[in-house]
């Protein structure tokens, strides 16, 4: 297989929170140390509940932030220890479409000029050399050319996507950010959008980034998916395999939650105890530990590394039981 386009190792990212000037202040791990490789024109999809570091990671690769560790390496360029000027060129080739299709598109600006934005900050193409560029995008994704002078409040929600979606490709990126990109929508338009997200990575050859927490909607746009719990990758792996037999308990707790649209699909229900603990005050050991059916003492004891187990990579010291337990 070729280099990655994409590769994290250990990134790390903690905020300071709280303190004062009589007080020590807190520190936040937001990513704990995830590792993660991305192909050309393939979906690495990134799921797990609210708080989990999905979207700090998403920030992190748009280079909107750094990380406080570890590397990230896009096109064979450490970016994460690039200076200033290389991170804006190489912010040209990663580009990310929000979850809020009402509130990503500036309401004072035409169509035209949103996708033309891009253009004018980053290459020197004329006026008119940019809204062709904008009409025959908005084509791409299903606009037509009277949609170029409109504003954002003119367009439903399934469409502002579109429009965001169409903004993010104006530069040819190599990865686009999804995240949570069709959450906000109605469900009869979610899955128009997830399969112009597949007609455009195939034409452009775009690799995604995909953050949900829907595991219904990863099932049909991921080649690959990273399970994240309290800033930490629990099970990687192809995505068939972890959604076919997941092998760590919070995923499999996550799937169980998921219906099923088969007739007749049945699976073991296993139902998560309790809140997702504070990323302030982790708990020792597995910090799964505290709301997994299968904890032991060597759990509370002893976090888990990532381990190869049945063709993913799995942070779990029970896996290969807690499979041979439940099929």
């Amino acid at each position: 297989m070729s280099a990655p386009l994409l590769a994290a190792e250990n990134l790390k990212r903690t905020y300071a929170v709280g303190g004062g000037a009589f007080r020590k202040g807190a520190l936040l791990k937001a990513l704990d140390g995830v590792s993660f490789t991305l192909q050309r024109a393939r979906t690495l999809a990134v799921v797990g509940e609210s708080g989990c570091g999905k979207s700090t990671l998403g920030r992190l690769v748009t280079m909107i932030e750094p990380p406080t560790a570890g590397r990230l390496v896009l096109d064979g360029q450490d970016v994460a220890a690039a200076d200033a000027a290389a991170r804006r060129a190489a912010r040209r080739k990663v580009q990310i479409v929000f979850q809020d299709p009402y509130g990503s598109l500036n309401p004072r600006q035409t169509v035209g000029a949103i996708l033309a934005e891009p253009l004018v900050i980053n290459t020197d193409l004329p006026r008119s050399a940019r809204r062709e560029a904008a009409l025959a995008m908005m084509a791409k994704v299903g606009l037509g050319p009277d949609h170029v002078d409109r504003y954002p409040h003119m367009f439903s929600g399934g469409q502002r996507q579109r429009i965001a979606i169409a903004r993010a490709l104006m530069l040819n990126p190599a990865v686009i950010v999804a995240d949570e990109p069709v959450s906000a929508l109605d469900v009869s338009i979610q899955a128009q959008v997830l399969n112009l997200l597949q007609d455009l990575q195939r034409e452009f050859g775009v690799a995604y980034l995909f953050i949900s927490h829907a595991l219904g909607v990863v099932r049909h746009v991921a080649d690959d998916v990273m399970v994240m719990y309290l800033g930490r990758a629990v099970e990687q792996g192809p995505a068939q395999a972890i959604l076919d037999a997941p092998r760590h308990p919070y995923t499999r707790a996550l799937l169980s939650a998921t219906p099923r649209v088969a007739p007749g699909a049945q699976r073991q229900r296993l139902k998560l105890q309790g809140e997702l603990p504070s990323p302030l005050d982790p708990p020792a050991g597995c910090a799964f530990h505290t709301r997994c059916p299968y904890a032991t003492g060597r759990c509370v004891a002893e976090r888990p590394e990532p381990r190869p187990v049945d063709g993913r990579l799995v942070a779990c010291h029970h896996a290969e039981a807690i499979a041979a337990k439940t099929g």
